[in-house]
């Protein structure tokens, strides 16, 4: 027991970053909410380790748990639809600042107005995942992933230079 602890904590210090910048892309910056999503990763991690089957790396499985958790969440409360949770967060931040903070908030504005795929996979693409493990977590082709990640990046810099979220 305590060497499955043990190996569970590597998995968690490992994967948790990660983890909570997925989930906060997912609730639109609500911290609270995105570390209570974390949380609910990691409790179905520990309670699935011993039936992983290594067909994929622990982290690629971890992602998928971590997008279907998010997914699972929006479609409850249909978080993705309560468009003033945006406004609130935004205007909750200072509006002075460097503009490259300005252009990262419009960005993430910006995703959130994508559906739920185009959402998860360009959340995975900024987190770095190469996207043969992306099309792996999401369950699509590579070669549809590669068109997809190309097309939402043309949208998102649309959005971001015309201020059309």
């Amino acid at each position: 027991m305590k060497q499955e602890a043990s190996h569970f904590e590597e998995i968690y210090q490992a994967n948790y970053p990660r983890v909570i910048r997925i989930c906060r892309g997912y609730v639109n910056g609500d911290e609270q909410l995105a570390k209570d999503l974390a949380q609910e990763v990691f409790i179905k991690v520990w309670r699935c380790l011993a039936t992983f089957r290594n067909e994929s790396s622990i982290a690629t499985w971890i992602y998928r748990i971590t997008v279907n958790t998010c997914l699972l969440q929006l479609r409850k409360k249909k978080y993705h639809n309560n468009a003033k949770a945006l406004e609130t967060y935004s205007e909750t931040e200072e509006e002075e600042g460097p503009s490259k903070e300005k252009q990262l908030k419009k960005m993430y504005q910006c995703i959130n107005t994508l559906s739920e795929e185009n959402r998860g996979i360009i959340l995975l693409e900024l987190e770095g995942l190469p996207q043969k493990e992306i099309a792996t977590v999401i369950g699509f082709s590579h070669e549809a992933i590669r068109v997809r990640v190309h097309r939402i990046k043309n949208s998102l810099t649309k959005c971001v230079q015309n201020d059309g979220i």
